[in-house]
Order: structure tokens, then sequence, then C-alpha cells
């Protein structure tokens, strides 16, 4: 059995997160067992005390003291995690926890050491969303492949699948949106053997939560840069 470490940050998710624990319950893979790790990132809404009335859904539940933003989350739910592999599943419902069993094919398989679900490569379904979400996503994977030498479609897919001990958490140094581009650019400078697979996407809209911005991508992208240099 390979023992998969679910890591899902949530900040004001009261309308999604027992929706998307419910989903992470209901798959089942075989050859693999699920640990579930919550990190409420002190929400102000009625997250926590969801959380709180149904702890049957998950293994952990990390209560942060203060709003500290989606990488210290992740940080923290990466130092309590056991398995020896990491996904990253977000808290609202734009990626469905059914895809689990494609990304996590290649690892059964082939013992991958980095999975990403593509939403730009053959997926079956995809909401349309922003145009310059698209652009700047475009440019951040094309900028991360030229500094890796690699050929992803997709980087900025929430859904990653990873071995544990390639990122210590401890050695992360961002705490925003970039922090994911830290850990990839972690991840294949220690690692070779990549692998993508398509994944559906239903995006949401500002109006129905989506937090991360266009003016993001520029942390990112110096991160993607800054990781190469001082590899």
């Amino acid at each position: 059995m390979i023992k998969l470490s679910i890591i899902i940050p949530a900040y004001n998710e009261e309308n999604t997160i027992i929706k998307i624990l419910e989903k992470v319950a209901d798959v089942e893979i075989e050859g693999v067992n699920k640990e579930v790790i919550v990190i409420d990132d002190c929400s102000t809404d009625k997250t926590l005390n969801l959380l709180e009335k149904n702890k049957d859904l998950f293994d952990k539940l990390i209560k942060l003291p203060q709003n500290s933003g989606k990488g210290e989350a992740v940080k923290k739910g990466l130092i309590k995690a056991s398995g020896k592999y990491i996904l990253f599943q977000d808290a609202d419902l734009e990626y469905d926890p059914k895809d689990y069993k494609k990304l996590l094919e290649p690892v059964l398989l082939f013992d991958a050491d980095l999975v990403i679900g593509s939403r730009l490569s053959a997926s079956q379904l995809t909401r349309v969303y922003y145009f310059w979400h698209k652009v700047g996503n475009k440019f951040i994977t094309l900028l991360f492949n030229i500094m890796n030498n690699t050929t992803f479609t997709d980087i900025y897919s929430c859904y990653v699948v990873f071995k544990r001990d390639l990122v210590n958490p401890n050695s992360l140094l961002t705490r925003g949106w970039e922090q994911h581009a830290e850990i990839l650019s972690t991840v294949v400078s220690k690692s070779s053997s990549y692998y993508e697979v398509p994944i559906n996407y239903y995006g949401r809209t500002y109006e129905e939560g989506k937090k991360i911005r266009p003016h993001n991508a520029i942390t990112v992208l110096l991160t993607i840069i800054l990781k190469r240099i001082f590899r």
C-alpha cells in the first residue's frame, strides 16, 4: 500500500468544505491509503465550525491562530504529513477528486516522482474561465519549462502529486501563491520522473469565491527564476 497525504488548505470555504471532503472520502483506489489533512487558515465564516462537527471526514485538522495565507497553510500541512506521496486539494469545487485515479496511475505503474494534472491537455470538461488567467498561466508554464527543460502544459494546476521526501517544508521560503512554483522547482531539481495527466476543471468566478489575482503572477515568475539561479 502507498500512503497518500492529501493536503487541503481552507479559508472561508463554508459553502464547499464539507462537499469536497465528502468527495475525497468517496474516492477509493486500490493500493492507496489516504491521509486527509485539513488546515483552517483562521476562517472568519463557519468553515472551522463545520469541520469540528464533521471530524469523520478527515484525519488531521490544523487550526492556524491567524490568517497567514495559502502558502503557510500548505507548509503546516506538509510538516504534519506522513505519506510517501503528497497531493494538493483546494477546498472549493474547482477540482474533482474523481481524477485522483488518473493522478495516481503514473505513481502506481512507474513510481513517478511528480505528477501534474493538466486542465489544458485533452480534458473532458473545462469550464471557460478568465482570459488573462489563461494567458498568465501559459506564460508562467512556458518560463518554467524553459528554466527546467520540461514540457508541462499547466504548472499552476492545483492537482500535483509528488514524493514527500523531495520537499523539506522547513526550507520553504515563500508563503503566498508563489510557493507552488517554489515546490515544483524544488521537486524537479531533485528528481527525474515526471508525468502529466488530463483532469477536469470547474473554475469559479471571483463572485463565487476565487481568490488568486493577476498580480500574483509577478511573484510567481520571480520565484521560478530565482529557484533556477540559486538551485
